[in-house]
């Protein structure tokens, strides 16, 4: 298998996407962070003192998605069509899950940006809610589901 990532010399690159077809492009990511349960009780009820929580979440994971590029060094920069990110407040195992949602019409995937885009948000959590929980834990950082482009669709389950 040829590593597209590697030049002739054996350094990185970033790869020639300009023979490859638009088309439309879709990926879900996810992740969860797990933390303790007053923490989680405190983000339902809006009671952490740096803001609501999930709502500078949900900003600062879409920030990410669309800084993707400037982040990972061999990404494309993508003109993204829409990103949007869910939150699930797991009480039985005192954790929020997140899920987001990537699209684009071009020539390269968009599985980094829903990547950065969960990654972020979990991150941002943590920082919002550091101050009453430093046991906090990313995890669980995945990708679920990809449509479009030549290598068709990916579901994980």
């Amino acid at each position: 298998m040829e590593l597209t990532h590697i030049n002739e010399q054996g350094r990185a690159k970033m790869v020639d996407v300009s023979d490859k077809k638009e088309t439309p492009r879709e990926a879900v990511a996810y992740a969860c962070i797990h933390m303790k349960r007053e923490t989680l009780e405190r983000i339902k009820e809006g009671t952490i003192a740096k803001g609501d929580v999930l709502s500078v979440a949900q900003v600062a994971g879409i920030m990410g998605a669309k800084k993707t590029s400037d982040i990972i060094p061999m990404c494309h920069p993508i003109m993204m069509t829409g990103c949007d990110i869910n939150f699930s407040l797991d009480f039985e195992n005192n954790k929020v899950e997140i899920t987001a949602t990537a699209r684009t019409v071009g020539q390269t995937g968009i599985e980094m940006e829903s990547l950065c885009a969960v990654s972020i948000a979990a991150l941002t959590i943590y920082d919002m809610c550091k101050a009453i929980d430093r046991e906090m834990t990313v995890s669980d950082v995945m990708l679920m589901k990809k449509s479009g482009g030549k290598s068709g669709t990916f579901e994980r389950y």
